[in-house]
């Protein structure tokens, strides 16, 4: 399949710039072929292009090692190897010389508006997931590199290998990594999908921008649970983007903080000076279909089954963790959304989900309600719950509520 889509784009390449290949009698003029790749670039989206050397980043291994030894990244499965091949393109291509870095925009408007018990998705998961219309624009970008080199020169990367993209990005002078640790492109803002192509043609570099955020810190101030601390780092076991796609119980101490979010977080974007003047200049291919979930039904969400929400969230971001941890987030948002409507929904996916999780969530936002009819929930499921871990999370929401959480505490004891 993926030979099958390199020989297509390959084609596909040579018919639309109507150019002679460039083989092993003769170089490609350097300008010539620039702009061949940003004209290819730019007719499958792409905003910008910028080239760097492929030289590994001792500054981003010694970054990404200083990140492990904080713990930043404890809740994803990154080690010092990784941290070593991540800051060496070599390892993803021997010999490599350069890497293509694009930047895609995908900022769009959102096609409906917000009503109660809704929740918040991301912008970039309110479209079909973006790795396939990346992957087009980097394959023919690839083909005109493998045609000047009259062979195979280049290896793809859209999200699916090792590779510090943000620093190899802003080497590139594509743009530059905020306080927020996304990178700002010039004229696009930070809402942008990074792809790279390694290549072993040697290409001219583009240089590094000189900019950075200043003394600007909105990003920091705008973020609830404190992730970012303003010297370009992120915690990331406080990022709500985060806290979203782990697939275990989020920290009880951070699910205030999380809101209506059900998956991913726009607000350190959102407050970003660069990014609001770069308006939303998304490419067409990403805005939200009409009746898209952009803002989703939280009680709905909380009550459909796996096997539906697999159907529902095919070919989005979303999938890609699966309906449990999409119900979990769902009764995260609804209890903080503090609405006693709310209740009979949680109160039946305390008593009826098949997944401990969503249950012991559903049981914390009850208790986050705290109404009588959702202190009567939890203290009915606190002597038929089975799972320790549910029967903790319903003795912990009942405990600030005196007589009951004995109940409950029994129940956990027992």
């Amino acid at each position: 399949m993926a030979a099958d889509r390199r020989a297509r784009a390959l084609r596909e390449g040579r018919r639309a710039l109507k150019a002679r290949p460039f083989g092993r009698s003769g170089p490609a003029p350097q300008g010539d072929l620039k702009a061949r790749l940003t004209a290819a670039a730019r007719a499958g989206g792409a905003g910008a292009l910028r080239v760097c050397s492929a030289e590994a980043d001792a500054p981003t291994r010694e970054r990404f090692g200083a990140a492990l030894e904080r713990g930043d990244l404890a809740t994803w499965p990154y080690d010092r190897a990784y941290a070593e091949r991540a800051a060496s393109p070599a390892t993803l291509l021997p010999n490599a010389r350069s890497i293509v870095c694009v930047a895609l925009p995908y900022a769009t408007q959102p096609p409906n508006a917000r009503a109660p018990l809704r929740g918040r998705v991301s912008n970039y998961a309110w479209s079909a997931d973006y790795h396939t219309i990346m992957r087009a624009l980097l394959e023919a970008i690839a083909a005109i590199l493998d045609d000047a080199a009259g062979e195979p020169a280049t290896r793809i990367v859209c999200d699916t290998a090792p590779i510090a993209e943000r620093a190899f990005a802003q080497r590139a002078g594509l743009g530059w990594v905020g306080k927020h640790t996304n990178v700002i492109v010039p004229r696009l803002g930070s809402y942008v999908f990074l792809g790279e192509v390694v290549t072993t043609v040697a290409l001219d570099a583009d240089a590094p921008l000189r900019t950075s955020c200043g003394s600007c810190a909105r990003c920091v101030t705008a973020c609830p649970t404190g992730a970012l601390r303003g010297d370009y780092t992120i915690d990331a076991t406080r990022c709500i983007s985060d806290l979203t796609q782990r697939r275990d119980a989020i920290p009880v101490a951070l699910r205030p903080l999380m809101g209506d979010w059900v998956w991913g977080c726009d607000l350190c974007q959102d407050a970003c000076p660069p990014t609001q003047r770069a308006g939303r200049v998304g490419a067409s291919a990403f805005r939200a279909p009409a009746g898209s979930a952009v803002f989703p039904d939280l009680q709905r969400l909380l009550a459909s089954s796996t096997r539906a929400l697999a159907r529902e969230l095919r070919g989005t971001a979303l999938a890609w963790r699966g309906g449990t941890v999409v119900r979990r987030n769902a009764a995260v948002a609804l209890g903080n959304s503090l609405d006693r409507a709310a209740v009979p929904a949680l109160a039946a996916a305390l008593a009826g989900d098949r997944a401990a999780l969503v249950r012991g969530h559903s049981a914390w936002a009850l208790g986050r309600i705290g109404s009588p009819s959702a202190l009567c929930a939890l203290s009915a499921a606190a002597g038929e719950e089975r799972s320790y871990d549910v029967r903790s999370e319903i003795a912990r929401a009942l405990e600030p509520f005196g007589r009951m959480a004995t109940l409950g505490s029994a129940e956990v004891d027992g």
